[in-house]
């Protein structure tokens, strides 16, 4: 189903202000070198659960950094409030997610490059071929 007007405005609005709180909490929280970024927030018809994908950099801090903020989302939810008290009335439900599609995309560019042979023992296939 297509996004409305509404949903893609909040979405903007969302984004913008969430790559700053984010970033903000990361610098602050003594994390040097880390890149939180925001790649796409997809907000519900009814406008209650916001689902937000982030592409963090570098990959292997990842997943400690996105329970790190799974459990701080009342605050961070909190803080998009007052950031945007004029512009929402009520704050979606904030759902954090890892986005691994530039994963996935320089994967498939190897494979295509041949730098990433997926099959590594090639004898096998002489093994599988029909009589």
């Amino acid at each position: 189903m297509e996004e409305t007007q509404r949903q893609k405005k909040i979405g903007g609005i969302l984004q913008q202000d969430l790559a700053e709180v984010l970033q903000k909490a990361a610098t602050d929280g003594g994390l040097r070198g880390v890149i939180i970024s925001v790649s796409k927030v997809n907000v519900t018809t009814d406008l209650s659960i916001a689902k937000v994908y982030l592409s963090i950099f570098p990959n292997k801090d990842g997943k400690e950094l996105l329970k790190g903020i799974r459990s701080n989302t009342p605050l961070i939810r909190h803080e998009l409030a007052q950031r945007t008290k004029n512009q929402l009335r009520r704050m979606p439900n904030l759902e954090f997610f890892i986005d691994d599609s530039l994963e996935y995309i320089e994967g498939i560019e190897k494979s295509l490059k041949g730098e990433d042979n997926p099959i590594k023992n090639e004898t096998l296939l002489d093994k599988r071929k029909k009589k």
